[in-house]
């Protein structure tokens, strides 16, 4: 099981938890399992989200491997320009 940390938002989608834990072993398949674990979140990662996995930060690339001791983040997506 990962552990993964919330953000602002993104913690009212789980009932306010700062960390929720998630069987994934990659980002698309945290996604999937966030989304059915937490249906709220959807709305979200519709809008956009970025995963931070061990400091790095993925936007897109759905398909990156996850360790089970990584340390990981869901983070909204800041818009900028």
């Amino acid at each position: 099981m990962l552990s993964v940390s919330l953000t602002g938002a993104l913690r009212s989608a789980v009932g306010g938890a700062e960390c929720v834990q998630i069987q994934a072993s990659s980002i698309r398949e945290l996604i999937s399992n966030l989304s059915d674990q937490y249906p709220n979140i959807r709305q979200h990662i519709d809008t956009g989200i970025a995963v931070a996995i061990d400091g790095k930060i993925y936007r897109d690339n759905w398909d990156v491997e996850i360790s089970a001791d990584a340390e990981v983040f869901l983070l909204p997506r800041i818009q900028g320009g």
